[in-house]
Parts: structure tokens; C-alpha cells; sequence
């Protein structure tokens, strides 16, 4: 069960893994998925449809299917302001964002390409939708951001952002899905497309600032007269992804003393440490891929990175290198609202089933109220749309919130904000947020936590999925009595696709991945390293159980 760690893990990526990008490009044009096979059907898992040209999972058919799907989808609910689109530094966005912007402009949709080309980060687009959208009730603008985040080289990833600029729902998704594959059944007879030439020159096709736009408004989310004030010695590394070139505007507007650590762009991401398995992977949470910040822990107050598009964030502090995500997000909650006067003194604090308990009991010391949802930050939208929450998090360091006024920011992950918090609470409280977590278990309790993996059929996830309560032939978690065991979420009822049983000093939750053959177990313990091991192995073996 314990997950292997590769002997690569950590160390520089050697030649052998790197991607044969040509070779990418090629399987993308060249390869057709074929539609009675499963795994290269379009799909959308909680962040959009994503795959690998090698595997024809996301190849060029996917992306005019997906595209003309969304333009049929755009009109039938009488959408009809811009289309607000943008790439990450993955191979496979750019070839994603010619196909599609080749539909769109048959179709007619307005679609707002960045300027110059730059890469665009996931929460500028989320955004560019709401500025657009404040105060409007027609012509409402929508989005399609071009990424697979963190993962790997060779993959690539398209997900649709509505007019509320979070993430599409299932409702959505499972149409546009649906349309594509039976576009592609009908090997795309009824999509509209024209040349990519033809489509960069049309009407229809504008560009757009994000950079300068989403740049500029950072002063109404972040407290930058303190950081400055306080002198805060700032080192971001960008991972190479789409918010590469978005950090120098940051300093020199601001006036900051941040150092862009690497401005390297490349498709390989040779520049990286190996991830834990073997894989390159752009993950800010990884102490394996994290190594070249880690190692300039010493030089900076605090310093930061993001994944590939920017929609998570990574903290490494001088008292405690990298933060755990869940660590972070404590201090995080804890700090916003003591230090967010504006806010209402209604506003929840979102996170996710699986995100730690610790923040339950932050929440509960500040006297504000807890929305617990399934995992997909989609759940978080309307929240932060409305203003009733003032954060929504989830355990794989992603976050977003209200601005200073109340007002929202991003309905999608921005993690170019909660990093750049990092050193608004170094100047505010003294302290970096590593010795701030240290005082906030002292008083509040310290979590233990993990997440393993264990390989699971379709018929076995399928199983897990739908687990109930009563299922459960255990009353006992290491040595304690299960005080609740939920298959739905307690802020918003909704399903969370597995189960989460709780006990006084610890919880563990199971539930499939919507990606891989996999399920994943995450545990807590308030108590000790050996309690949290006990609450594993038994989630282990109540979890086999429930699967015979």
C-alpha cells in the first residue's frame, strides 16, 4: 500500500525521461482517437478533459469536438459576450489553442487571445470573466483555459470556465462530453472550422491584456504598502509555467524585493527535479520537484512557486522549508480573517472533505462558520461569487478568496495570490508562516497527515464511489468509537463520491480518483506519527472490506 518512491526521486531529470517534444507535436496532428475504445473518448474529470497525443487521449479530434461542443453549448444558453481563452507553457496548449480558436472563429465567437502571445494563468482568466461580467445581465463572457496543471510533459489538458469564471459543473461538463464524442463518432462532419491563419485575422478574434489587467487589480487582494514597508525578502520560481513573465510586473509595480529565481521556458521541463515516482511533474507541493527552491530557503524571508498554470501554490519558509499545503492554508485561514476587516462577518470558510481538520478548529476559534464540500473547487464558485465564502481551499494547495472590499477576485484557483500572502503575513505578524503554523498547533492541536494510493478496477472504484454509511461494518477507528461517517458533504449535501468516517482524535476518508485506476485514502491524526499508521491501516482494511 505505502507508495514506492523512485530512486530518481528529487535528483535533476535525466535525458532518458525527457519527452520527444517533435515526436508530441506529430502524435497530436497525425493520431485519431477511436471512440469505441474508453480511454480515448473525451472525458471530463474535476478539472476538464486531459490525456497524452502518445496515448490518443488528446489529440486534435478531442479539441475540435470539445471546441464546437462549447459553441453549441454557448448558444443554446444564449451566451454571446467574448470568450475569454489562454495556454500554459505545456507542449501540447499551443497546437489545443490553434485548433480551438480555429473553431471558434468559424463559429463566430468572439474570442479573446492574449496579447502578443504570452501564456496566460488559469486565474487571470477567471478574472478577465468577471471584470467583463460586473454589473452585466447580456452579453456575458465565458472561458476556456488550456492546461493539465501540474502533470507531466507529455500531457495536455482543456477545461471550460461558465460566466460565473469557475469551472464548469457536471451538468455542463457531462454535455459538452457527450456532444464531442458523438462529434467524433461522426468523424466531425458537423464541426465549423477554418484555417488558423484565417482565424488569427478574423473579426471575431481580439486581443487581450491579461498580464497588465490582472496585474494591475493585485492591489485590491493583496496588502503590498506592508510588504514593502517591512522590506520582505521575496524569491519566487515559476516552474517554467504560465505565470512565468507575469512575476517581474509584479515587483516593479509594486516596488517589491522579489527575485524571479528561473524565467526559463521549456516544453521538456528539463530544469525540474523528479517527482516521487519518476515523472516530471509541476508540482509546488512536492518537496521532490521542489528541490532548487528548497535549497535557497536560507537566502530568502519567505519564497514561493507555482504549478504550470498557476492555480496552486507552493510556500518555502526560512524556519521550515516547504509547507505542507495543509499547514499553509491553516495560517492562511487563520490570518485572512483577523486581518480583512471588510469582509462580512458572514463569510464561511470553504475546503474541501479531504483538506485538514485543523482549519475546522481555526474556524471554530474565530466564531465563523465551516462549508465542507467534495473535492472540485467547481463547489466553491458561487460562494465566492456571491461573497458568503471569504476562502475556499483544497488539500492540493488550492486556493482563492474575496478581495480586501468583499468583493470577488477569482472563482477559479489563483496561486499567484495565496504566495504572494506569504509575505503579506511575514511583514504583518513578524513571524513567516512556518513558525506562524508552529504556534497554531501549539494552541490548537498538530495534525499528522498522508495520503496513499492503492490500484483499483473500474468496477471496484465505481464500488467505492458509491459506499454508504451503513456499509461501514467497522464501529472502531484505532481504539476510538466512529463518532460520524459521511457519503455526503456537510456544507452542501452533495456526494463526495466515496466515504469520510471521524473519530475524536482522527478521520479518514476513501475515495476513487477521477483520473487514474486508483483510489486514494487520506488520513489525519491529532495524536501521534504511530496513530495516524493505525488509522490507515484500519481505513485499509475497512475500505477491502467494503470492496469483497
Amino acid at each position: 500500500m505505502s507508495q514506492k518512491i523512485s530512486p530518481l526521486a528529487g535528483k535533476p531529470a535525466p535525458k532518458s525521461i525527457l519527452v520527444d517534444i517533435p515526436k508530441l507535436l506529430a502524435a497530436y496532428a497525425d493520431l485519431k482517437p477511436d471512440p469505441s475504445v474508453a480511454a480515448q473518448r473525451v472525458a471530463f474529470g474535476t478539472s476538464g478533459h486531459r490525456g497524452s497525443s502518445f496515448e490518443r487521449s488528446f489529440n486534435e479530434w478531442h479539441i475540435l469536438a470539445i471546441s464546437q461542443a462549447i459553441c453549441e453549448y454557448r448558444k443554446s444558453k444564449g451566451i454571446d459576450g467574448p470568450l475569454f481563452i489562454g495556454a500554459d507553457t505545456h507542449a501540447l496548449s499551443q497546437p489545443a489553442f490553434e485548433s480551438a480558436l480555429e473553431v471558434l472563429a468559424a463559429n463566430g465567437v468572439q474570442a479573446m487571445i492574449s496579447s502578443g502571445g504570452e501564456f496566460t494563468p488559469t486565474p487571470a482568466i477567471s478574472h478577465a470573466i468577471l471584470v467583463h461580467n460586473r454589473g452585466r445581465k447580456s452579453g456575458l463572457a465565458d472561458g476556456i483555459v488550456i492546461t493539465p496543471s501540474h502533470n507531466p510533459p507529455d500531457n495536455g489538458g482543456f477545461k471550460y470556465n461558465t460566466p460565473n469564471g469557475g469551472p464548469a459543473d457536471t451538468d455542463i461538463t457531462g454535455w459538452v462530453q457527450q456532444r464531442a464524442n458523438a462529434l467524433i463518432e461522426g468523424g466531425l462532419k458537423e464541426m465549423k472550422r477554418v484555417p488558423y491563419a484565417q482565424a488569427r485575422k478574423a473579426a471575431t478574434t481580439h486581443e487581450h491584456d491579461y498580464l497588465n489587467t490582472y496585474v494591475a487589480d493585485l492591489a485590491n487582494i493583496v496588502d503590498f504598502d506592508a510588504i514593502r514597508s517591512a522590506g520582505v525578502h521575496m524569491g519566487v520560481d515559476p516552474l517554467g509555467g504560465a505565470g512565468v513573465h507575469y512575476w517581474a510586473p509584479i515587483a516593479e509595480r509594486y516596488k517589491l524585493d522579489l527575485t524571479v529565481v528561473s524565467a526559463e521556458v521549456d516544453p521538456q521541463f528539463a530544469f525540474m527535479s523528479v517527482d516521487w515516482d519518476g515523472k516530471i511533474r509541476m508540482d509546488p507541493s512536492s518537496s521532490y520537484a521542489m528541490q532548487r527552491l528548497i535549497g535557497l530557503k536560507e537566502q530568502y524571508d519567505v519564497a514561493f512557486a507555482c504549478d504550470t498554470d498557476h492555480d496552486r501554490h507552493g510556500v518555502v519558509t526560512r524556519s521550515s522549508g516547504l509547507m505542507e499545503p495543509n499547514h499553509y492554508l491553516s495560517v492562511l485561514v487563520d490570518y485572512l480573517y483577523r486581518h480583512r476587516p471588510q469582509w462580512s462577518t458572514n463569510a464561511a470558510v470553504g475546503k474541501t472533505v479531504v483538506t485538514t481538520a485543523l482549519i475546522d478548529r481555526v474556524v471554530h476559534r474565530l466564531g465563523r462558520k465551516l462549508y465542507e464540500v467534495p473535492v472540485g473547487f467547481k463547489w466553491f464558485s458561487e460562494g465566492l461569487f456571491d461573497g458568503s465564502l471569504g476562502f475556499g481551499c483544497e488539500e492540493s494547495a488550492g486556493a482563492s478568496l474575496l478581495r480586501l472590499d468583499g468583493s470577488v477576485w477569482t472563482t477559479d484557483k489563483d496561486g499567484l495570490v495565496p504566495a504572494l500572502l506569504s509575505a503579506e503575513i511575514t511583514a504583518r505578524e513578524g513571524k513567516d508562516p512556518g513558525e506562524l503554523f508552529a504556534q497554531l498547533t501549539n494552541e490548537l492541536g498538530k495534525p499528522f497527515a498522508n495520503r496513499v494510493e492503492a490500484a483499483a478496477t473500474p468496477a471496484q472504484k465505481a464500488k467505492l464511489a458509491k459506499l454508504s454509511p451503513d456499509q461501514l461494518q467497522s464501529q472502531q477507528l484505532a481504539g476510538e468509537k466512529i463518532e460520524q461517517v459521511l457519503d455526503k458533504a456537510p456544507g452542501n449535501g452533495a456526494a463526495i463520491g466515496g466515504i469520510k468516517a471521524i473519530a475524536a482524535s482522527g478521520w479518514f476518508a476513501a475515495r476513487p480518483s477521477g483520473t487514474e485506476a486508483i483510489y486514494k485514502i487520506y488520513a489525519e491524526s491529532f495524536k501521534s506519527e504511530d496513530h495516524l499508521q493505525s488509522l490507515l491501516k484500519e481505513a485499509q482494511s475497512i475500505v477491502d472490506a467494503a470492496l469483497a
